[in-house]
């Protein structure tokens, strides 16, 4: 990963934003006296790429249940980093439009391999049940898992998933759940975007 002292350790990039000018995007983790806060940044000049990073950040706050901390700055109110799941917030965040309002994803999701809705139960402490109408126990450990895989979560039970820190994150589980029904499909998306390059020099993207 690259890393600057100014902006902190680049935890993701975005190597080209198909709804502004394909400028590259990226996001640093920085420490603060709060706990661990992330920069949404880009080295573009084109007029108008701060707007388009602002709503980025603003996508984030509310996609991933995040707080602003300062001029593109979000950091999680428990104070815990929660980097793996930031990270997807923030590739969901670039994948919407400028003008495109974010809404925070609900805790139900309809299922197209089993043809059931799944539901996520609340259990307090930062901890959630995964369920499936028809009761299909093996297909929601599966989902569980994905969960725990792209969140970097506790698995309590084999349905069952839990924050590290204790608190809950309904956003977060929202927007994961979405993901965590094809993880691999998810992972080899991830693992696509971290092979295409290093962030652009600002001379490079000027153009």
């Amino acid at each position: 990963m690259g890393q600057t002292a100014e902006l902190g350790r680049r935890v993701e990039l975005v190597p080209m934003d198909p709804h502004f000018h394909d400028i590259t995007l990226a996001l640093y983790r920085q420490a603060s006296p709060a706990g661990p806060v992330y920069l949404v940044h880009s080295y573009s000049r084109r007029p108008g790429a701060e707007d388009r990073l602002d709503s980025i950040a603003g996508a984030m706050a509310v996609l991933g249940g995040m707080e602003l901390a300062g001029p593109r700055l979000l950091r999680f109110s428990c104070g815990a980093d929660h980097e793996l799941a930031c990270r997807r917030v923030f590739l969901e965040a670039c994948k919407q439009g400028p003008g495109q309002p974010a809404a925070q994803r609900p805790l139900t999701f309809f299922d197209k391999k089993s043809s059931h809705q799944i539901e996520i139960a609340a259990l307090g402490g930062g901890e959630y049940r995964v369920g499936l109408e028809g009761g299909d126990a093996s297909r929601a450990a599966a989902v569980a898992a994905g969960l725990v895989k792209l969140g970097q979560l506790q698995a309590p039970a084999p349905d069952q998933v839990a924050f590290a820190c204790g608190q809950a994150h309904d956003a977060l589980v929202g927007l994961l759940l979405v993901r965590a029904v094809n993880v691999r499909a998810t992972l080899r998306e991830q693992e696509l975007l971290a092979a295409r390059g290093m962030l652009v020099a600002p001379s490079a993207q000027q153009q």
